[in-house]
């Protein structure tokens, strides 16, 4: 996660694509913080922003937690400081 000279740090936003086509119960788990879609190919794609390491590590684990098959996981950009 950048850090500027405020020693602030600035979220990423992120891209994490799942297997397949996720259930509204387990989208309610994550639409107040990512944007959802389905794919042609019918996989999830939730894009949000993460605010650190920690962050990213937690909806990891709350997506495994789940038996969610994770696909990929994007830096989909990097904010600059």
């Amino acid at each position: 996660m950048p850090v500027d000279s405020d020693g602030m740090n600035h979220p990423d936003t992120y891209e994490f694509v799942i297997k397949g086509h996720a259930s509204n119960r387990m989208l309610g788990l994550f639409d107040d913080d990512f944007a959802i879609d389905i794919t042609a190919d019918r996989n999830t794609v939730l894009v949000g922003e993460i605010r650190d390491s920690s962050h990213l590590n937690g909806v990891i684990n709350q997506l495994t937690s789940l038996a969610i098959e994770i696909i990929s996981i994007t830096l989909a950009n990097e904010n600059a400081p």
